[in-house]
């Protein structure tokens, strides 16, 4: 018996990355996984090539595409993930953007951007995770992605900051109301992860005129990371399968930092 075996769990921004860490993990250690996200071909080709390890597991993998800020598209992927494993037992609100801009130049339309996925569609996401929950009865787990920039604001990508922030603040609100479902809120914040988001964010730092070359970005923001590397996907990983499962029944409210020592609060 693995941790999670037997658990359906959904998970968003799962075409890469983090997202696709989390739903591998969950998959090797016995979960059915939904993976989600708004590249449809993409998340196909994940879904499909998780296919062998999911027969090794003896868990089940399927995939949709879904925008996080639409409401019923958000439904829709409840709901498919119901008729495929037949209950949602754990949702990992995963799904994020940043578009780094000097703080003077941030406009309405990065700051909307932003905050529309990072905030308001992990709102969304607990929301209608949390129905399918309460509906089906026996409780559940919302698990946020939150990030170091959820701990101190950073010049560059104060929207990314602010939305970060809303993040911890939700999943403490989610908390405090779900309790009495039994439906447990969480998250983690991870520092600098080696992800294809991070390649885009070093592009857009350079094409600001913040770095000079490539990975100068990366360099610096990890420069104090007590740990001395940056992370891997698969350094998340422990600690999202642990709050996948029960070992971590009696958490909520709380939000685990995994950086590497790079914030210490």
């Amino acid at each position: 018996m693995t941790r999670v075996s037997g658990r359906s769990c959904i998970v968003t921004g799962a075409a890469q990355g983090i997202g696709r860490a989390i739903g591998e993990a969950l998959l090797d250690e016995g979960a059915d996984v939904c993976f989600a996200d708004i590249n449809a071909d993409k998340v196909a080709e994940v879904a499909q090539a998780s296919g062998a390890r999911a027969a090794a597991a003896g868990s089940k993998a399927t995939h949709i595409a879904v925008d996080v800020t639409d409401r019923e598209q958000v439904q829709a992927m409840i709901a498919h993930t119901v008729e495929r494993f037949g209950k949602l037992d754990v949702k990992f609100n995963n799904a994020g953007v940043n578009k780094p801009m000097n703080f003077l130049d941030v406009t309405e339309e990065n700051w909307n951007f932003i905050m529309g996925i990072n905030g308001l569609g992990c709102m969304i996401g607990m929301q209608e995770a949390a129905r399918q929950m309460i509906a089906q009865g026996g409780g559940g787990k919302i698990i946020n992605t939150a990030s170091v920039a959820s701990r101190q604001g950073f010049d560059n990508v104060a929207p990314y900051c602010a939305s970060k922030w809303a993040v911890v603040s939700l999943t403490q609100s989610g908390a405090r109301d779900l309790a009495k479902h039994d439906i447990t809120v969480t998250g983690f914040a991870p520092g600098v992860v080696a992800t294809e988001m991070w390649e885009q964010v070093d592009q857009d730092l350079m094409d600001i005129g913040v770095a000079e070359r490539p990975g100068q970005a990366m360099e610096e923001f990890s420069s104090e990371i007590l740990k001395g590397r940056v992370a891997t996907p698969e350094d998340i990983t422990g600690t999202t399968t642990f709050l996948a499962s029960r070992e971590s029944d009696y958490m909520t409210g709380q939000i685990i930092m995994i950086d590497g020592g790079m914030a210490l609060v």
